[in-house]
């Protein structure tokens, strides 16, 4: 920057083209989850741990690559970040199945809270009042939140105590299976009220997997006693007798 008779003057500096090596260098890849593995520990030495979790102690990393290969395993990375590295002498090719299996095995018993939703209408047919309230309590029973809507048309609008009327009574049906988390509300043409189950979303899969177990368990047995009852019954009458007899030829006859 120049003054020039009380003027400011900026000047731009050329700018230099940037060498792409160099850029490229710059430029960080993708950050890699996986543990590193025999070649790729670059650090002079490691707390070396044996395949059965026996501690053998700060070595260099070449002894420690030597005795994975002598055993024919791999030097495996566990704790990078201490000081000096923990390795392990394993096999690596199983150590990463048994890590998805229990990753998804993980996944499976994990519990997903989902809030389902029921639309009704304040004059709602009692049958099919029935029916709501029998997917209102499945999904209780499943550990789920449920969001109930009233739904109001025209006139019905200038009378929400219809809709206040019906929730209260699909509450008051429902009470042994859940709650009224969320009051009853206005929203525009709706009333929304939600209900949350009394057991947890674990619980209540934990029970769902032995009733199903249960269920295949005595279908089983039905199944076998069935067979068993339609299996056919020997018959103790010789095979021959079954057979039409002889006819005498005219020799016996005479």
């Amino acid at each position: 920057m120049h003054v020039v008779r009380g003027f400011c003057v900026c000047t731009r500096e050329p700018r230099t083209e940037e060498d792409p090596g160099r850029r490229a260098q710059n430029v960080g890849g993708p950050i890699s989850t996986e543990p590193r593995i025999n070649d790729r520990i670059r650090v002079p030495e490691v707390r070396l741990v044996g395949p059965n979790g026996e501690q053998v102690g700060i070595v260099s990393i070449q002894d420690a690559l030597r005795l994975a290969q002598e055993q024919d395993l791999d030097l495996v990375e566990v704790a990078a970040t201490a000081r000096p590295p923990v390795v392990k002498v394993m096999d690596y090719g199983k150590y990463k199945y048994e890590s998805a299996l229990k990753a998804r095995e993980a996944r499976k018993n994990q519990a997903h809270t989902v809030i389902k939703e029921m639309k009704l209408r304040p004059k709602i047919d009692p049958h099919d009042y029935e029916t709501k309230k029998g997917h209102v309590v499945r999904f209780l029973k499943a550990g789920d939140k449920v969001k109930i809507t009233i739904m109001f048309r025209g006139r019905e609008q200038s009378r929400p105590e219809l809709g206040r009327r019906l929730l209260s009574k699909l509450a008051e049906d429902v009470a042994e299976l859940g709650f009224v988390e969320f009051a009853p509300k206005q929203d525009g043409r709706n009333m929304i009220m939600v209900l949350g189950p009394h057991k947890k979303k674990t619980e209540a899969m934990a029970e769902a997997r032995l009733a199903k177990e249960q269920r295949k368990a005595g279908m089983s047995g039905a199944e076998a006693e069935a067979e068993g009852a339609a299996e056919p019954v020997e018959s103790v009458e010789p095979v021959a007798s079954a057979e039409p007899a002889p006819q005498a030829t005219g020799e016996e006859q005479s």
